[in-house]
C-alpha cells in the first residue's frame, strides 16, 4: 500500500505541475507533507475499496511546529484526498480538524523609506524595487516577466494557478526597463543572466542590498503590502485592488484593509488634540 501511496503522490504532483501550475516550492512543501504522512499516519486499507487514513498519529508528531506550518501540511494532505477521491479511490480522511491560525498583520514600511532607499539604488536595484512596488507583484512573478509581455504601458502577469491579470505600468517605470535594457541587453525575461531568467533569491538578494545601504531590512512581500496598503488609503476599491494582486478572493485582501485602519488609528491619536492631552497626562 506505501508503495502504491507513493506512486499516486507522483501522479499528483506532477498534476500540480502540469496542470495546476503550482511553484516548484509549493510542490515541494506538498511532497514534504505528503511523505510525513505516509510514514506517519495509521493508513488501512483492508475494508475492500475504501481507503482508510487517521492523521492523528502524525498530527502528534507535529504538534510542536508553529499552527501555520500544520495548517499549511494539513491542506497539502487533504488536497492529496480529494486527488485520490477524483481519480476512483474512495478515500476516509480522519483526523484532519483545522487548525486555527491567527491572522497577522504585515510589518509596514513606508513610501518616504521606500523613496529614500531609491537615491541610493543602482539601476537594477531601483529596477526591481519599483517594479515591485508599484505593481504589487509577488517575487516569483517578477522572476517570469518577460519583455513580450510589456505593451503600451500595461504588463500582463502570470500568478498562481497560471491565471492571467493586466496591471498597469508606470511611464517612468517603462523607462526605466528600457534604459536598463539598453545597458543589460537581454532576450527574453528583463531580468537575465547568461540567457537564464534570474532566480528569485537573486532577486530577494537585490532588494536586501538595496535596503541594507539606508539600513533598513525589507523583503520582496512588504513591498506588494505597501503597494496594496497606498492603493486603499488612497481611495482604490477593494475589488481592484484584488485584482490587481492576483488574489482569487477579495477576502485576501481585506487584511490591507486592516492595516489600513491601524494605520489611521495610529496617525489619529498622533494628531487629534484631545488625544495628546491625554497622552501627556499620562
Amino acid at each position: 500500500m506505501m508503495q502504491e501511496l507513493h506512486r499516486r503522490k507522483e501522479e499528483f504532483l506532477k498534476y500540480l505541475d502540469g496542470i495546476r501550475g503550482y511553484s516548484p516550492l509549493t510542490i515541494r512543501s506538498y511532497n514534504d507533507a505528503i511523505d510525513e504522512m505516509i510514514a506517519d499516519a495509521e493508513i488501512d486499507d483492508s475494508q475492500k475499496g475504501t481507503l482508510s487514513i487517521n492523521l492523528m498519529p502524525y498530527r502528534l508528531k507535529i504538534a510542536h511546529l508553529k499552527s501555520k506550518t500544520v495548517a499549511a501540511k494539513l491542506s497539502a494532505i487533504r488536497s492529496f484526498v480529494k486527488y485520490l477521491r477524483d481519480n476512483g479511490t474512495d478515500t476516509e480522511l480522519r483526523g484532519d480538524e483545522s487548525v486555527k491560525v491567527p491572522k497577522t498583520l504585515p510589518k509596514p514600511i513606508t513610501h518616504e523609506q521606500i523613496a529614500h532607499a531609491l537615491q541610493f539604488a543602482d539601476p537594477m536595484e531601483a529596477l526591481v524595487i519599483s517594479l515591485l512596488y508599484t505593481m504589487g507583484l509577488r517575487i516569483s512573478e517578477l522572476s517570469h516577466l518577460r519583455f513580450s509581455d510589456i505593451e503600451n504601458n500595461w504588463s500582463r502577469v502570470e500568478g498562481k494557478g497560471s491565471k492571467q491579470r493586466d496591471i498597469p505600468l508606470l511611464e517612468g517605470v517603462a523607462q526605466m526597463i528600457e534604459s536598463y535594457r539598453r545597458d543589460h541587453p537581454t532576450q527574453v525575461y528583463v531580468f537575465e543572466k547568461k540567457g537564464e531568467k534570474l532566480s528569485e533569491n537573486s532577486l530577494r538578494y537585490t532588494i536586501n542590498k538595496a535596503f541594507a545601504k539606508v539600513g533598513l531590512k525589507v523583503t520582496p512581500h512588504q513591498l506588494r503590502h505597501t503597494y496594496a496598503t497606498e492603493l486603499l488609503n488612497n481611495g482604490a476599491r477593494i475589488a481592484d485592488v484584488s485584482e490587481l494582486l492576483g488574489h482569487a478572493s477579495m477576502a485576501t485582501t481585506q487584511i490591507y484593509t486592516k492595516l489600513g485602519n491601524a494605520l489611521k488609528m495610529e496617525h489619529y491619536h498622533q494628531a487629534h488634540p484631545l488625544c495628546q492631552t491625554h497622552e501627556d497626562s499620562k
